[in-house]
């Protein structure tokens, strides 16, 4: 490595800061393109009026301010590299808390959202990027300014946006754009900051060696590489505690807010939601094992390699398999594949520790011989940290012995795609790992009995059949396999009589209450330019728009008596219009009596009878009288019949966008098609406001993984087996037969409550890698011998 001064190394620094803000401030006014045809786009929705309005005004407000922004944000951010030097290292510890306003706490929360996206995209070259900033600076951690920070570039576009007078609610509908068209371009830059670094001779290899703080007694030394971390700094930190640290320090300082009122400040903590954390806890046990390895072996095995006559030993071959760096090694494993899987044909059946207990041992036996064959070091560690994955898998108690044993048969699969392609060791959505991810939080709820011997154990069975079949296809199979396996808990999960029930139930309520909102919609924006009277109006939002809802769904459309009660819409709409003409009066009273036949009918299809259809026949018989000596202007006949001819025809001009909130009952349910509600637990929305976070969470959730319910203080372990078309709706099922439809709004609210927790903190094999690390941490040697 080049030796240079610290003058030179400062002015490297500070020329690595430049480039970076060069290369990110291009970037800025793409964006502000994007947000002005987001908000175009907007302001040409139909909704509700105040909607339709705060759309009018948020187009109107960046058209007159955004040019504006874009140029502000474009010179803040050059601004802002005039501070972003060594300053010292930013302070976090509880003794610098303070109280801060709720204005400053709302702008950060909003910055963070962009800065999170960023720090998750780039984890690893935000990283290495630090370490060797501060490697030329001398100095332990970046500036609490400094620009390098995911926050910086965030909290200056956020600042900017609210220093030319737009709100924070107009930034939240246009954040996704902010979000698409800037975070690509940032990683970028700091991929070319670290590429600028290496050319200049700058760490071109990283030895966290180096980076790890070590405290202890004075005769210790050194601290051992797999030292553990003491409390009372009595022993050193262990290399993945001190790894994890690391990481941990690039990470935006307001992911989410912790408060404390007191005189109307609040104090700021660090958090964020349990999905975004429980990404970054997991993306860090992957930065950890590259961290790890690299300083053991000198390499990453999380990318492509070279061996010494320049084959690519890591990375696919021509048929996705393994590259031609290694065929006798290629060979090895097939060998020990095959070996295997007679070996396990003849403990499968039997007592389950028994089977685990052989598989487990022949398992280690195969990696120890394959360890001994591996032509690098990089095989090698590869080898080690397959098997010591698959060894955490097989102890997982929680999955029950039938199905275990035919996890331990993907051990040598993985094996093989692990080395052709190392990015297995870099990304959670490797195709490998989604399976095994997969396949484990769905299996790990059910008990043995439940399992053995089921359509779920068959299928399990035939996706690693599959995956052995086609060795050379690489990621290819897993990925094919994951889509047929999810494709079967769609339909394996919701088999019973009793959630098909359910389930066809739900989706009819969705669709008839999602029809009403769009009924109400249409009739709205039909009605906007008539002289109809208040009382008409009301009853044709509030009722006949379900009623045609209700109407569609259990007849059809365009059915006739669908038909007729849509002509009925219009009929009520004219002959409750002003009527100077004598002729349209005698008209009036000789419709009325089918009239009034047809509104009953439909009102009783809707279950208002008795009392309250009679109180809505007695308000439009008085409004009707009314009309008789009304000297307003009469509605045109041409205008009538317009809206006839689209009502009949109101699908075509209905969409899904802005149906977002929709009533539900066990009322309602039992209404539609009279089933009895008794074993579903219907929970509705309450109208409490959540997290777009919690929101996303919610819509996020995959079927067939187990959670924790806690629901009128009593708590279910349940499963959740289907969502709606318009996923509105998700039904969890638990093992007494209950049922739990769970609206999204209160879906998310009771994430964010913590009243639905996942039963696993962690994916499979997250927690394997987590404890294959802890092995490695404590016996570091174990990884080449």
């Amino acid at each position: 490595m080049t030796t240079r001064s610290h003058a030179a190394s400062l002015q490297l620094s500070r020329a690595t800061r430049e480039r970076f803000v060069a290369a990110t401030e291009p970037l800025i006014a793409p964006v502000g393109q994007a947000v002005l045809e987001r908000l175009v786009v907007l302001a040409s929705q139909t909704g509700n009026a105040r909607e339709m309005q705060e759309n009018r005004d948020g187009l109107l407000a960046f058209q007159t301010h955004g040019a504006h922004w874009v140029a502000m944000s474009q010179a803040a951010w050059r601004k802002a590299l005039v501070g972003s030097t060594a300053e010292g290292p930013s302070t976090n510890s509880l003794s610098h808390l303070e109280l801060i306003g709720d204005e400053v706490v709302e702008t950060s929360i909003l910055s963070s959202r962009l800065a999170q996206l960023i720090q998750d995209k780039a984890n690893f070259e935000l990283n290495d990027l630090r370490l060797r900033i501060q490697h030329l600076e001398g100095t332990h951690e970046l500036s609490a300014k400094d620009i390098l920070k995911p926050e910086a570039l965030a909290r200056v576009l956020v600042d900017q946006w609210l220093a030319t007078g737009m709100n924070r609610g107009l930034w939240n509908k246009v954040q996704d754009q902010v979000q698409q068209h800037m975070v690509e371009g940032v990683v970028q830059a700091y991929k070319d900051a670290n590429a600028f670094l290496v050319g200049k001779d700058v760490m071109p290899e990283i030895d966290l060696k180096s980076f790890v703080r070590r405290t202890g007694s004075a005769s210790s030394g050194t601290a051992p590489l797999g030292g553990s971390f003491a409390g009372g700094g009595s022993a050193s930190m262990g290399i993945s505690a001190q790894l994890q640290a690391a990481a941990g320090s690039f990470a935006p300082a307001a992911i989410g807010v912790g408060r404390a009122q007191a005189g109307g400040d609040t104090m700021i903590a660090t958090g964020g939601s349990p999905l975004l954390l429980a990404r970054q806890r997991a993306q860090g046990v992957l930065l950890n094992l590259k961290r790890f390895v690299t300083a053991r072996i000198g390499g990453d095995i999380t990318q492509p390699r070279l061996n010494g006559g320049g084959e690519m030993v890591g990375g696919m071959g021509a048929g996705g398999g393994m590259g031609g760096g290694a065929p006798a090694f290629a060979a090895a494993i097939a060998d020990a594949e095959a070996a295997y899987q007679i070996a396990a044909s003849q403990y499968v059946v039997g007592e389950g520790a028994t089977a685990i207990h052989h598989a487990s041992a022949e398992l280690r036996r195969r990696t120890s011989e394959l360890k001994k064959k591996a032509p690098t070091t990089a095989d090698k560690a590869t080898v080690e940290i397959v098997a010591l994955m698959f060894q955490a898998i097989l102890a997982e108690e929680r999955i029950p012995f039938s199905a275990r044993v035919w996890f331990a048969r993907l051990q040598m699969p993985v094996l093989r795609v692990a080395i052709a392609e190392p990015e297995f060791f870099g990304t959670l959505q490797h195709p490998a790992r989604m399976l095994i991810d997969r396949m484990g939080s769905c299996v790990m709820g059910f008990d043995a009995a439940a399992i053995s011997g089921s359509a779920l154990e068959g299928e399990i069975r035939r996706v690693v059949q599959v995956i052995e079949q086609y060795p050379e296809t690489g990621q290819r199979v897993f990925k094919l396999v994951f889509d047929e396996f999810v494709a079967f808990l769609n339909k394996y999960l919701t088999q019973s009589d009793t959630t098909q029930r359910v389930m066809s139930v739900a989706q009819q309520v969705e669709q008839k209450e999602t029809m009403a909102i769009q009924y109400t919609i249409e009739l709205r924006k039909m009605l906007n330019d008539m002289p109809v009277r208040e009382e008409i109006r009301e009853f044709l939002f509030k009722v006949w728009a379900e009623v045609l809802a209700i109407a569609a769904l259990r007849y059809g459309a365009q059915d006739e008596q669908t038909v007729t009660l849509k002509r009925a819409a219009s009929d009520l709409v004219w002959a409750a219009s002003a009527k100077p003409n004598r002729n349209d009066r005698t008209r009036v009273i000789q419709d009325l009596p089918k009239l009034l036949q047809r509104l009953r009918q439909g009102m009783t299809l809707l279950g208002i009878v008795g009392e309250p259809q009679e109180a809505h026949i007695k308000t439009i018989g008085a409004t009707l009288s009314d009309a008789f000596l009304s000297k307003t202007e009469a509605i045109p006949p041409a205008k009538i019949e317009a809206m006839a001819k689209r009502l009949a025809n109101l699908e075509d001009f209905v969409s899904d966008e802005g149906t977002t909130d929709l009533p539900l009952d066990a009322a309602s349910i039992e209404l539609l098609l009279g089933v009895d509600a008794a074993s579903i637990e219907v929970v509705p929305d309450t109208g409490t406001k959540v997290g777009e976070d919690m929101l996303a969470w919610a819509h996020e959730l995959q079927v067939g993984t187990w959670f924790m319910l806690d629901h009128n203080d009593r708590v279910n372990q349940v499963q959740f087996v289907w969502r709606s078309d318009r996923k509105q709706l998700h039904l969890f099922a638990s093992s007494d037969g209950r049922s739990f439809l769970i609206q999204v709004g209160r879906l998310a609210s009771y994430l964010q409550a913590g009243l639905l927790v996942p039963a696993e903190e962690e994916t499979l094999t997250v927690r394997a890698t987590r404890e294959a690390l802890a092995k490695l941490d404590a016996n570091p040697e174990r990884l080449l011998n």
